[in-house]
């Protein structure tokens, strides 16, 4: 519509009418909301209003903190108060974010999953396999989708760190920005302990308790050579320049009995870098795969488990335990999932006294505030 010198025009009707805010509002930020950039604040509470207009107006000085003009990528900070100008969204936009969050209502059922621990500023949950962590590339919604569908008066829920989708325990959700930033920086400095158990067919050698092997990250296409297609890992040399150094300590809980004609070994794995697929990687490296892993294990003996009269019908890894300090006051925790009921029989079918080995170990290693 051409807009005459003089004139004013006609407020347009039907489905491209733009309602504009009636004035300006400066809001408090809170501790929950410290520490992230301006722009993504925005846009926290600008919901359904385009990117462009959000930057145009941080650029522009219409969105002031603390009185100053301010860029997208400034930190806000507790206490700072962020003024924002009268915005337009067009109807079409309110439309098109009302239909956006009835599909995803749709398309993440709510879903309650085992709580380990919770408090004001984390929850821990017992992960069941199967299930993603996220939504992504090929999965409409996963874990913290769901939670947010079963929990809509949370203001805040993140993701702390990932587990594979085939394997179950321990996940750490967020309920605090605070808490987010810090026990993510925990993680950074490798200051957490995550323990894994991991089932493998083999008698993993005792003197082999560190793997110290560099991984690199790819994707297969359709033909299982390198291309566009689903993600894989492999070792690398050390001096590979796409190696990301990686570190798995690797103790044995049980193990087969000696001369067993198919032995397997019980494996409390600790992992002192995050890398993905890591110790089902470093594991299947040193000749003795997680048994049921489809990915890197072995298919004729995953089969066979699968048809066993105890049987196996997942990837044997279990996120165990996690060593971490809080996140408000630093003291010390551990957390413990008890082993997936789906791995129990197939676990006391194959080494009948893992279960006293691993509730020595767990003993062994608790502390005084483990929960």
């Amino acid at each position: 519509m051409k807009h005459i010198i003089g004139v004013k025009p006609e407020a347009p009707d039907g489905p491209s009418a733009i309602p504009v805010a009636p004035a300006a509002q400066w809001l408090t930020v809170s501790d929950d909301e410290a520490d992230q950039r301006l722009d993504n604040y925005l846009m926290r509470q600008l919901k359904g209003v385009p990117k462009t207009h959000i930057y145009r107006i941080i650029r522009s000085g219409e969105v002031r903190v603390n009185k100053g003009r301010a860029s997208a990528e400034t930190r806000i900070q507790t206490g700072d108060v962020v003024r924002l100008p009268p915005v337009r969204m067009s109807e079409r936009a309110q439309d098109k974010a009302a239909a956006m969050a009835a599909l995803s209502a749709q398309a993440a059922p709510s879903r309650s999953f085992v709580v380990l621990y919770e408090d004001e500023s984390l929850l821990a949950l017992d992960k069941p396999a199967g299930v993603a962590v996220h939504g992504g590339s090929g999965v409409s919604f996963g874990v913290i989708e769901q939670l947010r569908m079963a929990r809509p008066q949370a203001r805040f829920l993140e993701l702390v760190h990932r587990l594979d989708r085939e394997t179950s325990g321990i996940l750490l959700v967020a309920k605090k920005r605070s808490a987010l930033k810090n026990l993510q920086e925990q993680f950074r400095q490798r200051q957490t302990g995550k323990t894994y158990l991991a089932l493998v067919r083999g008698d993993w050698p005792a003197h082999k308790k560190v793997l110290d092997k560099p991984l690199h990250k790819y994707l297969l296409d359709s033909a299982g050579a390198a291309g566009e297609g689903e993600r894989r890992v492999k070792v690398v040399a050390r001096d590979d320049p796409d190696g990301m150094p990686s570190v798995t300590l690797v103790k044995v809980l049980a193990r087969s009995a000696p001369g067993a004609a198919e032995p397997m070994s019980l494996l409390a794995v600790t992992i002192k870098t995050g890398r993905t697929h890591q110790i089902r990687v470093h594991l299947a490296s040193e000749g003795m795969p997680i048994a049921g892993d489809d990915k890197y294990g072995n298919f004729d003996d995953n089969k066979a488990w699968a048809r066993a009269e105890l049987p196996l019908k997942r990837m044997f890894l279990h996120a165990w335990r996690l060593q971490i300090a809080h996140p408000a006051n630093g003291q010390a925790m551990a957390l413990q999932a008890p082993l997936a009921a789906q791995l129990l029989p197939f676990l006391q079918a194959q080494l009948p006294s893992a279960l006293a080995t691993m509730d020595t170990f767990a003993t062994a290693a608790l502390q005084p505030d483990t929960l």
